[in-house]
């Protein structure tokens, strides 16, 4: 089958873990809505998750948790 016997019977335990950390990264991102990765990386390092910003960058890139972009408004010489 070209799986180890201990990988095969091994249960995952991320998907858990993975979902109680994206119910915490959504509070931050309603909370402050302008927060990208970094930020969000940094207030849940504050709130005690030891996380990577790899792992919260794609997490927030998989649930859609990833800031609105701001659109410059346009100056008055540019109509």
């Amino acid at each position: 089958m070209g799986v180890a016997r201990s990988s095969y019977y091994a249960t995952p335990t991320a998907a858990e873990a993975d979902a109680a950390l994206v119910i915490e990264m959504r509070e931050v991102t309603d909370a402050w809505e302008c927060y990208g990765y970094r930020r969000v990386g940094a207030e849940l390092r504050h709130r005690g998750w030891v996380v990577n910003s790899k792992k919260v960058r794609r997490l927030m890139k998989l649930h859609d948790l990833n800031p609105r972009r701001r659109r410059r408004e346009c100056p008055i010489f540019c109509v």
